[in-house]
């Protein structure tokens, strides 16, 4: 693995906690290394045909090398505890999936998660003594794990959502900004900096 050289000191470690930050660091890496494919199809490749040239049995093998490269990475990914939980596993495929399934869960528990983070998202109020940068923070920490599921919040429902849930001290503030920009367009930042 001598492209490894170019990140860093290996793969992103996972300990049991933030599975779902844990899966987009690893997927990441094991693309980089060329060998997402051989998780995400998890089959050797197929025999070579009679009369092969040197060329293609060179890519052959290579092929063949990068079920136990990834499975390789995968193990030095995970902590002792986390590894005994999938020692067993043949195939980077299955390992990758035995690890979702027990820390990402089934679809139904995953609804349960999304439905309760999207609950706290439509509850979450700024507290009168709060300042802006601390609710946003608080939100922003919200919509981040909820995109971590797959959701896709554009940056125009956070905008909204903050505007509505100001206490009535920015009533001035929040009329001249939408008098004066396009709610739309306006990012995250520009809105908390004009706060």
């Amino acid at each position: 693995m001598a492209s490894s050289n170019f990140l860093g000191t290996g793969p992103p470690m996972f300990t049991g906690e933030n599975y779902h930050i844990w899966v987009i660091k690893m997927k990441a890496y094991l693309k980089a290394l060329n060998l997402w494919d051989a998780v995400e199809v998890g089959a050797d490749p197929l025999p070579l045909l009679p009369n092969p040239t040197m060329a293609q049995i060179k890519n052959h093998e290579e092929q063949k090398a990068k079920q136990p490269k990834a499975l390789t990475c995968i193990h030095s990914a995970l902590s002792d505890v986390i590894f005994t939980r999938i020692m067993t596993c043949e195939s980077p495929k299955e390992a990758w999936e035995k690890l979702r399934s027990e820390f990402e869960g089934s679809d139904r528990v995953r609804a349960v998660k999304l439905l309760t983070l999207k609950r706290e998202f439509e509850m979450l109020r700024m507290k009168e003594g709060e300042t802006v940068k601390d609710y946003s923070a608080k939100l922003m920490e919200l919509v981040n794990k909820i995109r971590l599921f797959g959701e896709t919040y554009e940056d125009s429902k956070v905008v909204e959502k903050i505007l509505i849930s100001l206490p009535a001290r920015f009533e001035s503030k929040i009329s001249a900004i939408e008098e004066s920009c396009d709610l739309k367009t306006l990012t995250i930042a520009e809105l908390i900096s004009k706060l």
